[in-house]
């Protein structure tokens, strides 16, 4: 054999120990972090959570809930924020589904109230049970985060700050935000996600919160060195409650950190015309809502 060929196949076999070396390395880190961070995490309230059986092995719902169980808050363990996340990975196409809070909806085993409580009555089993019955939406996974974790994660993925248009001055928990482009770190970007002190409630947070979800997803690519991303990766995914497999969270970063998906698309619930304010419930003011209407909305959401 000549000295070029085997010089060729020593460099060729170098470069494979190299990248396999690598994977290791990073798969070794990502389990590592992650595991160190779920030994300090005590989480009961979704053990039992089963998911219903994905259509087609490419498109994938997963229910998100943001909690905020600061010792000030009054809600006892409701989900403040709820969406479901929608990805197809054939089409690379992203879709998010935020619903209302207040939405008044029947609670199996409770009666009426507002969809934020399902999740302090029976977590996201009972939250998914819902979204069931109410909207005829089928839910695969879950994952959980609670606010006190979500501007530290935003800090760890995103050091440099998220960009985002802010459409007014806000205020909120001490927090001065100030409107036009800026660069927000974890905390401030978590106040803009809440704000909703103002004439359009639930609403105007609602688009906000898409807002944000819409540049976290934009600037995915973006994040910290790729050497570091196993670990902060597994610390981040070891903070969540969730039941998505790792091979799938995997394969979902990988397509979001490499850009190849497509722009986020968003849908909130209810849909316009589909509801009315009601200020005389047991559950206080709640938002009134034709859930046939909004099935359909969502149905025909996620076919487009």
């Amino acid at each position: 054999m000549k000295k070029t060929a085997k010089t060729g196949i020593i460099v060729l076999l170098s470069i494979i120990f190299v990248l396999d070396a690598l994977g290791c390395y990073a798969a070794l880190t990502f389990f590592s972090a992650k595991e160190n961070v779920e030994a300090k995490t005590v989480v009961t309230k979704n053990k039992d959570f089963s998911g219903d059986d994905q259509t087609n092995e490419q498109e994938v719902n997963v229910l998100l809930i943001g909690t905020d169980t600061r010792d000030d808050d009054g809600d006892g363990g409701r989900s403040d924020t709820l969406m479901v996340a929608h990805y197809d990975s054939k089409t690379k196409q992203p879709k998010l589904i935020s619903i209302m809070r207040d939405s008044f909806v029947d609670i199996p085993g409770y009666g009426l109230g507002k969809i934020n409580s399902a999740y302090a009555y029976g977590g996201a089993k009972l939250t998914k049970k819902v979204l069931n019955e109410s909207f005829d939406l089928p839910i695969n996974y879950y994952a959980i985060i609670d606010f006190s974790q979500f501007s530290d994660l935003v800090d760890e993925l995103y050091p440099d700050g998220v960009s985002i248009d802010v459409e007014k001055d806000i205020n909120l928990d001490g927090i001065d935000i100030y409107e036009g482009e800026q660069t927000l770190n974890g905390e401030s970007l978590l106040q803009y996600a809440r704000f909703r002190m103002d004439e359009e409630g639930d609403f105007g947070r609602v688009r906000r919160q898409q807002q944000v979800m819409n540049a976290l997803a934009n600037q995915s690519k973006n994040l910290i060195p790729i050497l570091k991303l196993p670990k902060v990766a597994g610390e981040a995914i070891g903070k969540l409650d969730t039941n998505m497999p790792t091979d799938l969270i995997i394969d979902l970063a990988k397509d979001f950190l490499t850009g190849s998906v497509k722009e986020l698309e968003t849908l909130s619930v209810p849909v316009e015309g589909s509801w009315d304010f009601n200020d005389n419930t047991s559950a206080g003011s709640v938002i009134e809502i034709d859930e046939a209407a909004n099935a359909a909305a969502i149905n025909d959401f996620l076919a487009e």
